[in-house]
């Protein structure tokens, strides 16, 4: 009887330890024993656009079965997202087109170094708001010249925009009397200290950082415009032109209109993620988009049957079989 007990013991210590062993399955999703996967989410600052996407994306993507736990992670912005990306620390991220583009083409920041990520799908323009207190006299970009200009953070695509705005007239920071790695907030506050005489914030419009200072300092939006923003889209075809309005509410209530540029922005994720996962993921925000759910600002300004096209990398083939279905794709 005790030689039967204990075979029955073993047989039921067997069967718990194979109900309960088996990774993750390759590129992630459910794994063997039909358990969900938890996924990190890289974003960008808290006081940006992206941080707070991400929130608003965290309870759509977690209504999959697939997925037990989103992390949204504040980062450094794109560069530091698309790195996380190859270092496996973030499985999907939001990222501006220009540092995709580079990272991709082994360009900039990733010179000589290649990385690979694929696009979920398209989000709003990213517009490049170069700001200046009315006292410092900048009116263009050349006269950006001398002067003490907030530039981002290291590594963001606020700084990666930044450069080649620069670039675009023959300016580097060398040319600069004073260069600051500065968030959106902390850039604001600067300025209104008097320690900075422009800044940088390539994000979607209305920047609420640009709205509070508009409240109590005189500002200029320095635009790009004519050659300078010829010279950009002739060597980075991710920049479009981009109009502020005049006259809206919504967007600064400006007297007169300003021409910029733009960038759109996408949600990136790592290729090894499952396909059947990202077809899911992809499904969710697609739906998303077309209910009276969204409430992230610049997120309803998206047409979700335009998500999927002009993208600046290659589509994920879960992302791709759905738009397929969809029948969304150029």
């Amino acid at each position: 009887m005790r030689t039967k007990g204990l075979a029955l013991l073993i047989l039921a210590l067997a069967m718990i330890i194979s109900a309960c062993g088996g990774g993750n399955s390759a590129g992630g999703g459910e794994d063997s024993s039909g358990s969900s996967q938890s996924l990190v989410f890289g974003t960008g600052g808290t006081s940006g656009s992206y941080y707070p996407i991400g929130g608003a994306l965290k309870p759509i993507f977690e209504q999959s079965d697939s997925i037990g736990n989103i992390t949204v992670e504040s980062t450094g912005a794109s560069v530091a997202n698309i790195q996380n990306i190859q270092d496996g620390l973030n499985q999907m991220a939001v990222v501006m087109s220009d540092v995709a583009y580079d990272a991709i083409e082994g360009k900039g920041q990733f010179e000589g170094k290649k990385v690979e990520v694929e696009a979920l799908a398209g989000m709003y323009p990213n517009v490049v708001q170069i700001v200046a207190t009315k006292e410092s006299g900048i009116e263009s970009v050349e006269d950006l010249k001398g002067k003490k200009v907030g530039v981002g953070k290291v590594g963001s695509g606020v700084e990666q925009s930044a450069q080649k705005v620069l670039e675009a007239v023959e300016l580097t920071y060398d040319d600069l009397s004073k260069v600051t790695h500065t968030g959106y907030a902390d850039s604001v506050q600067e300025m209104k200290n008097g320690n900075l005489d422009a800044a940088f914030f390539t994000s979607g419009v209305p920047n609420s950082n640009i709205t509070d200072l508009m409240q109590q300092n005189e500002i200029t939006f320095v635009e790009i415009k004519g050659d300078t923003a010829e010279a950009l889209k002739e060597k980075y075809p991710f920049y479009k032109d981009y109009e502020i309005p005049a006259g809206d509410e919504a967007k600064y209530n400006l007297e007169n209109e300003v021409m910029t540029v733009g960038i759109q922005n996408m949600i990136v994720v790592s290729p090894d993620l499952d396909e059947a996962l990202v077809k899911d993921l992809t499904k969710r925000y697609y739906d998303y988009l077309g209910s009276d759910e969204v409430a992230v600002g610049v997120l309803k300004q998206l047409d979700r049957d335009e998500i999927a096209k002009g993208l600046i990398a290659p589509i994920h083939p879960g992302a791709k079989a759905f738009y397929e279905e969809q029948g969304v794709l150029e």
